[in-house]
């Protein structure tokens, strides 16, 4: 299998270099960074999907995966599946789809989660909406770059399954936040806070596997100063994508709209662009 890969950022170069080490034939090339060893340097996104069975690309925002797509899709042969693993909004996902398939392509949104440590360990989570054929055809990539894949129905789904798994994550570790911030301020020590809720009904993945004090559960990014494993900023982006789906979908999401509305005040005024999102901690702890 012959693998292009376009978007060689923060997740996209672990990405491609554990498909390199798993020598895999591919690939990359992105507008600022040069490829990782093992992965063919493109000299332009046409080039780097130009006979190629799959085309992966990883891209900030829908309007970076649209632009792409136009340049691409008339360069990969007829066949190909263009892997999408950027989160975007489902419309931009939709109208891809209805452009690869035009082109007699193959579409798949396979939105990711796990974060940088994910991508880097090859353990990310993979949703993916589209055809399940295509889907069973991408499953030895997914077995290279995560340790689970999830076919989530037609074309779209993938993005769907993202934006709703992120509100959860956004909401919960906002509450987790408070949570400390209130034991801290009622006497209770963080190590005890932990021990109780970690085994009780307050269990979560903010708190489990991510918890957002230092020196408490397992190492996190609360552990390195809340050096980005997922940024508040990319926390934002998804919260502001669910409540355009919300919208979209006339639907109530009154607590995924106020977390929307923390992280926004949270990363444009109050220091935490360029923080892990459980940083948000900082914002309640700063108030004791």
């Amino acid at each position: 299998m012959k693998v292009g890969f376009i978007g060689l950022g923060n997740m996209g170069e672990p990405m491609a270099r554990n498909l390199a080490a798993a020598n895999i034939d591919i690939a990359g090339y992105d507008i600022v960074r040069a490829c990782p060893e093992g992965v063919k340097s493109a000299s332009s996104a046409v080039d780097a999907a130009a006979n190629r069975d799959v085309v992966i690309t990883m891209l900030p925002d829908g309007e970076a995966v649209k632009s792409v797509a136009v340049e691409i899709l008339p360069a990969m042969k007829s066949g190909a599946i263009l892997l999408d693993c950027s989160t975007v909004d489902i419309d931009s996902a939709l109208e891809v789809y209805v452009s690869a398939k035009t082109a007699n392509l193959r579409f798949v949104d396979a939105p990711v989660s796990g974060g940088v440590g994910g991508a880097v360990a090859g353990s990310l989570t993979f949703m993916a909406g589209g055809a399940e054929d295509d889907f069973k055809n991408l499953e030895p990539l997914f077995d290279i770059m995560g340790s689970k894949a999830v076919h989530c129905g037609e074309a779209g789904t993938g993005q769907i399954a993202k934006i709703c798994n992120n509100m959860i994550l956004g909401a919960t570790m906002i509450v987790t936040c408070e949570a400390f911030a209130l034991a801290d301020r009622l006497g209770l020590s963080r190590e005890r806070m932990f021990e109780v809720v970690s085994t009780s009904s307050g269990y979560s993945w903010s708190m489990n596997a991510y918890c957002p004090v230092p020196s408490v559960g397992p190492t996190s990014p609360a552990d390195n100063g809340y050096r980005p494993g997922f940024a508040a900023d990319l926390m934002l982006k998804d919260l502001r994508l669910a409540q355009i789906a919300a919208a979209s979908a006339s639907a109530d999401t009154p607590v995924g709209r106020l977390a929307n509305d923390i992280y926004e005040s949270f990363v444009e005024n109050e220091g935490g662009s360029g923080k892990d999102f459980s940083a948000i901690f900082l914002k309640f702890a700063e108030k004791l």
